[in-house]
């Protein structure tokens, strides 16, 4: 991974600072919807850093800089950012997150500012808190992004994509109903409105889709849901008939995307004026996601005017509907096939025909794979395609004509997930195509039985991922070994594949939301070496209510269904580490995957044979 030199960037960017009288300037990954993965006109943190993960933040001095992000990209920023940057590795012992690291450079009242559009109102709150504690001056809120100033020349500019309506055959819910039961939410808050900042909640809610932002389905948009009626603020150039009259048939208001924080700003002056006028104090508040961003909560009358709360919207959508758990079911036998097909045809490619492939080579001959399947729309994030030592870069991006060559002597690690009509996959496999090394074959079965013992859970409603994330570790911990990421991430129909506010970890969000009936979330436990391998074994599963012989406190019980259908490495497992009960499970899962995949595979002598051998029964 090359390093980007930033040394004119950040010049260029003090001499702005200096400009606004700002002495500390903070540079956020997201968009101004909170987007985890972003449009590139939007990635500042990128352009003014070097580094490329999609997690993180830069804090700029007018002496020094810093990115601060988490164990996942730890390896690829020390590649990645040049000489001017200081690296905040979050989550290790003494090393300061980066709001602790601002607060501190800011002693002497010294000024911070962010793009208010950035930054969520209770970050923002949180920060400006640790700066006055630190002697800071304030946190400021800037109207104008000052990277942008310095990018202006060579920022693209905002995609202009089409939007698309999604057929209620595979949403399994009408924008009527979605609707009604939120503004029943706000009846029963007796709340004026909601306001809705989030991409892949707007696309949910209206059933639509778009193509704004690489890899997920979603558009630029806002909406603004009353108890009598709705908005969306979206550029009307992305709309065709068909959209137009979807919108129409029920009553959404179009309105241009630029007018929704002039537009929240006018809500809240009326609600205040109309509840002046009456003589009385307010009986309810508008309602914002705790996503938002701090431009919307300012423009709404900021802490005692609106009411921030975790989205009722996102709550919604993390529920899959019985139509979108069958859709599920469905597109991840068709991506297991391709899957199969793939890891068939790459070992063969690389063992018996010894064609010399590199790592994105084999990656686009997935994706061609994937591409053959029904309802195929794209994939879901870039492939993680990666050979030895580039396996234990956690989320590691190879570069089309500067990657390595995979090696079929060593560990091969293939992360990839795909969009279709129906769902969005994401699974990962770890092979070795040669004779893999006692101490790969000990890590890779330390982690499949953790992914065992998640996937057999049983657990009484009410229970949080947070108090699930130890099952996965373990046989790991057993060791004296772990990983540095989560265990499992919410995953959207057609929509986002990281998808909150569920997930399986010990980020202190996953205390707040009880896994439900309805979630898809992935199971997916790890281990890695840095400069010699990484194994991760992901599947995406469903929760479930389940049969127990007791009702302990008359509380349901809940498990999992996994819905990946791709086998496990068989050369990488050391069967003599498995129960009886792995080993039962192993069976299972390998027999249903076969039945579920081999009609695709008709003819194929290479992808049959590969697929029996790899399902075949342990004794």
């Amino acid at each position: 991974m090359a390093k980007t030199s930033t040394t004119h960037r950040l010049s260029q960017l003090r001499a702005l600072m200096k400009e606004h009288n700002v002495q500390i300037y903070v540079v956020p990954s997201e968009d101004s919807h909170s987007s985890e993965y972003i449009a590139s006109c939007d990635a500042r943190r990128e352009f003014i850093s070097g580094f490329t993960g999609s997690a993180g933040c830069a804090v700029i001095t007018e002496t020094a800089a810093a990115l601060a992000t988490d164990g996942r990209y730890f390896n690829q920023a020390t590649q990645q950012l040049d000489e001017n940057w200081t690296l905040l590795k979050q989550g290790l012992q003494d090393v300061p997150t980066w709001q602790e690291w601002a607060a501190e450079q800011s002693a002497g009242g010294k000024t911070v500012a962010v793009d208010s559009t950035l930054v969520t109102g209770s970050a923002a709150k949180k920060l400006a808190e640790k700066i006055r504690k630190s002697g800071g001056s304030d946190l400021v809120p800037l109207d104008v992004n000052l990277v942008d100033k310095v990018w202006a020349d060579s920022r693209p500019a905002r995609p202009q994509q089409g939007i698309r309506v999604l057929s209620e055959k595979f949403a399994g819910k009408s924008v009527q109903s979605k609707l009604a039961d939120l503004q029943a939410e706000l009846e029963k808050k007796r709340s004026p409105g909601v306001f809705i900042s989030m991409l892949d909640e707007v696309a949910w809610l209206f059933n639509l889709r778009g193509n704004d932002i690489p890899y997920n389905p979603v558009f630029f948009s806002y909406a603004v849901i009353t108890p009598k009626g709705a908005a969306l603020y979206v550029d009307e150039i992305k709309l065709g008939e068909e959209c137009r009259a979807h919108l129409a048939k029920y009553a959404v208001d179009v309105k241009p995307y630029e007018a929704f924080f002039r537009d929240a700003e006018q809500l809240h002056q009326q609600f205040v004026a109309s509840t002046a006028k009456e003589g009385g104090a307010p009986v309810g508040s508008f309602l914002m996601s705790n996503k938002g961003s701090w431009a919307l909560k300012r423009a709404l009358g900021g802490d005692t005017a609106v009411e921030e709360i975790r989205s009722p919207v996102g709550d919604a959508k993390a529920v899959k509907n019985e139509i979108e758990m069958e859709g599920m079911r469905a597109c991840h036998i068709r991506d297991g096939a391709a899957l199969i097909q793939y890891f068939a045809w790459l070992e063969d490619q690389l063992i018996n025909q010894k064609v010399v492939l590199d790592e994105v080579q084999a990656a686009d001959k997935l994706e061609e794979l994937r591409s053959q399947k029904e309802h195929f729309v794209g994939l879901s994030f870039p492939t993680i395609s990666s050979t030895g030592a580039n396996a234990a870069v956690i989320h590691y991006g190879p570069e089309r004509g500067n990657c390595a060559t995979i090696d079929p002597n060593a560990i091969y690690l293939c992360d990839s997930g795909a969009q279709y009509l129906d769902g969005t996959t994401d699974t990962t496999r770890t092979l070795h195509f040669g004779q893999p090394s006692e101490a790969e074959r000990e890590a890779y079965t330390l982690v499949l039985k953790g992914n065992i013992a998640l996937d057999v859970a049983i657990f009484p409603k009410g229970t949080t991922g947070f108090a699930l994330d130890s099952l996965a570790r373990q046989h790991l911990w057993k060791a004296g070994l772990d990983y540095r990421h989560g265990t499992g991430h919410g995953v959207g129909s057609f929509l986002n594949v990281h998808e909150g506010p569920i997930g399986i970890g010990t980020r202190i969000q996953y205390t707040e939301v009880p896994l439900a009936p309805g979630n898809v979330i992935s199971n997916e436990p790890g281990y890695y070496e840095d400069g010699n391998f990484g194994i991760r074994i992901e599947n995406i599963v469903m929760v479930k209510e389940v049969e127990t012989k007791h009702a302990f406190g008359d509380k349901p019980f809940l498990g999992f269904e996994h819905v990946t259908m791709v086998p496990y490495c068989r050369r990488l497992i050391n069967e003599s580490m498995l129960t009886e009960d792995e080993k039962a499970w192993l069976n299972a899962s390998n027999a249903e995957i076969l039945e579920k995949t081999k009609g695709h595979f008709e003819g194929d002598a290479i992808t049959t044979a590969w697929v029996e051998r790899e399902t075949r029964r342990i004794e």
